[in-house]
């Protein structure tokens, strides 16, 4: 409580230089009622009209669904089981087709128990005789690349290594990444000497190293053709792998030697080489061809495998193609290798993460989930709850929030701070302050993330007096403040030019609430500052940054003393600037060049005389006074 009081008080000081009327922070405007209609049947979703919101009736189905019979009995066989003689048994019994795709289907959903993929990888590939491919000995990386099975893991490498097969640079960043946070340095060493070996050989290979530098030289023309038939190619699989592989960069150009192999060389592709031209083909400027690409695919009797649905979708959802996310998603889901009940929920928090999100993409997934059999969870819920309200349909997302609590699934801090996001991104900021209230009223305290959407929205629409009332009702509410929270008080009130609160509270938090500020929030509130000609609270908040162990940030000091400063400021910076008794040498010659610079030349010479010895005598700075004394010019 003295810490919140202490706390409190400091912020009342910001308030004093900021705030010049009293802002009311509770709102008595009546909620709208809805009526809610329980649906007991299971219509999905029926259109009102094209104007107008989409009426939900949720199903309430109690069967589920089997979303693929034979690789789902394999998981749940090997999933619920210890390996054992039993079990390899049972798996001969049921005589599965042991595909490429239903393989990585299996070990991707066993991909959180190492020992057990590790068991099904062995089978299938010594006991079944089944080939694995490249795709599939990397996934296998990554399931093994743990401090508990290493052993199998640098087995994989070597039969990956012996078959001629090389890791891709996804796995090899994945794994070398978990080595380092597990603090495995000599694996993390060995892997990346390994995969620079690889490497090296991909790209030395003559084979691919001749396809790829043809192909490479020219636009496709006849001439590329005529080049690549002198080659008297023999391709095997894996070299095709290694061309797209290297071709990665360049799409269209991998989609002609692909089809080119094909027509000219009479090659065979197979689910493994389908599979890997899609992930070439991924991007926006070749997503038409990705699709005639897969329905291709899907003519010829292969399937998209799971490994490669989870990077298409990642990638689809990263570069903002939401359609095209939503499409892959419903195409797997009407496969046999159905995407897990948690992709539903990530894709639709993507699409109303985007800025507008599409309601019918919503609507899309949702109703292709349920098809399946899969009751809503709350997840999905919010899904829905989320982009409704970002898109302001807040009647509807009160429709929806209450089909939610019929499930039995009760609104949390995440479902109010959606509908505060919604109403703060609408501009309606007093009815986002109120639904703090009413979470309150409902026993549901507002967290940290709420009250950060909260001012966000506030600091976004240009009220920033009123998000500084609100960090105030935070902090009062003993709701600790964190970095990610001051630099948004900070950007805001820089926004409106503010420097003298924004100042204040930095300071004030650092130390009454011994709160870190982030990096990127001291460099602005610096320059700002410094733009201003506040040289002295730019200095303290440079110690602070000393302070909270961050690197120098000696460049808009040394630019603002050049043209403004005196040479006491100079020795004033080079004293906030030092960590043991003097600052480095690269301080200072940053001063002396902002001097020269500017034309200041006695300056730079006044606080040279005042340097200790060991700087006046080094060679840089010799070199650069004698240099500026010869007339050379100095930047």
């Amino acid at each position: 409580m003295k810490r919140a009081k202490a706390i409190l008080a400091s912020i009342r000081h910001v308030n004093s230089l900021l705030l010049t009327r009293p802002y009311a922070a509770r709102f008595l405007h009546s909620q709208s009622q809805y009526q809610v209609t329980r649906h007991t049947h299971s219509p999905y979703f029926s259109c009102i009209s094209s104007s107008q919101a989409y009426v939900y009736g949720f199903s309430n189905w109690q069967q589920k669904m089997h979303f693929s019979i034979k690789p789902n009995s394999i998981v749940e066989l090997v999933s619920a089981n210890e390996w054992s003689d039993v079990i390899e048994e049972e798996l001969e019994k049921s005589n599965p087709t042991l595909t490429h795709e239903t393989v990585i289907y299996v070990l991707k959903k066993l991909d959180k128990n190492p020992e057990k993929a590790w068991n099904f990888f062995y089978w299938v590939s010594e006991k079944r005789g089944f080939k694995p491919s490249s795709a599939l000995y990397s996934l296998m990386l990554r399931i093994l690349g743990r401090k508990e099975s290493m052993k199998e893991f640098w087995s994989i490498v070597k039969k990956m290594r012996d078959e001629g097969f090389h890791m891709d640079n996804e796995t090899y960043v994945a794994v070398v990444g978990n080595f380092k946070n597990a603090k495995m340095a000599t694996d993390a060493d060995a892997l990346a000497k390994l995969y620079s070996q690889m490497a090296e050989e991909d790209i030395t290979d003559s084979i691919v190293k001749g396809v790829v530098e043809v192909v490479l030289a020219l636009d496709w023309s006849d001439e590329v053709e005529k080049k690549l038939e002198q080659l008297g190619l023999s391709l095997s699989e894996n070299t095709m792998l290694s061309v797209l592989k290297e071709l990665r960069a360049h799409p269209l150009k991998a989609l002609r030697f692909f089809r080119w192999a094909a027509n000219h060389l009479g090659y065979k592709h197979s689910t493994v080489t389908y599979n890997a031209i899609l992930r070439v083909l991924r991007w926006v400027e070749s997503i038409e061809e990705f699709w005639n690409m897969v329905r291709e695919m899907k003519d010829a009797g292969h399937e998209i495998d799971l490994d490669t649905y989870i990077k298409l979708s990642r990638q689809f959802q990263k570069s903002k193609m939401m359609k095209d996310a939503v499409e892959l998603y419903e195409l797997m889901m009407d496969g046999p290798y159905k995407p897990s009940v948690q992709d539903c929920s990530v894709l639709l928090r993507s699409i109303s993460l985007t800025g507008i999100p599409d309601l019918d993409l919503v609507y899309r997934v949702v109703k292709k989930y349920e098809a399946a059999g899969h009751l809503l969870s709350k997840a999905v819920y919010e899904g829905i709850h989320r982009a409704l309200t970002s898109v302001g349909k807040f009647d509807e997302a009160e429709k929806i929030l209450e089909t939610m609590k019929n499930a039995g699934y009760e609104p949390d801090n995440i479902t109010y701070s959606q509908l505060v996001y919604g109403l703060c991104k609408a501009g309606r900021l007093e009815e986002a302050c109120k639904t703090l209230d009413e979470m309150e009223a409902c026993g549901c305290v507002p967290d940290l993330k709420t009250w950060t959407i909260l001012i966000k929205g506030h600091c976004m629409a240009g009220e920033v007096d009123k998000a500084l009332t609100c960090f105030t009702t935070m902090i009062g509410k003993n709701c600790d403040a964190d970095a990610d929270l001051l630099e948004v008080m900070v950007n805001g009130l820089c926004s409106k030019n503010k420097l003298d609160g924004a100042y204040a509270l930095v300071v004030e938090m650092v130390d009454k609430a011994r709160l870190r500020p982030w990096q990127a929030t001291y460099k602005l509130l610096i320059q700002r500052l410094l733009g201003q000609g506040k040289l002295e609270e730019a200095l303290k908040l440079l110690l602070l940054m000393k302070k909270h162990n961050f690197p120098p940030f000696p460049e808009p000091f040394a630019q603002y003393i050049g043209k403004f400063g005196t040479v006491e400021d100079a020795k004033e910076f080079l004293k906030a600037l030092s960590v043991k008794a003097y600052p480095s040498t690269s301080a200072y010659l940053y001063l002396f060049k902002s001097f020269f610079k500017e034309g200041r030349d006695s300056e730079a010479q006044d606080l040279l005389y005042k340097c200790p010895h060991h700087i006046r005598n080094h060679a840089d700075i010799l070199n650069l006074f004698g240099s500026k004394n010869q007339g050379t010019s100095i930047v």
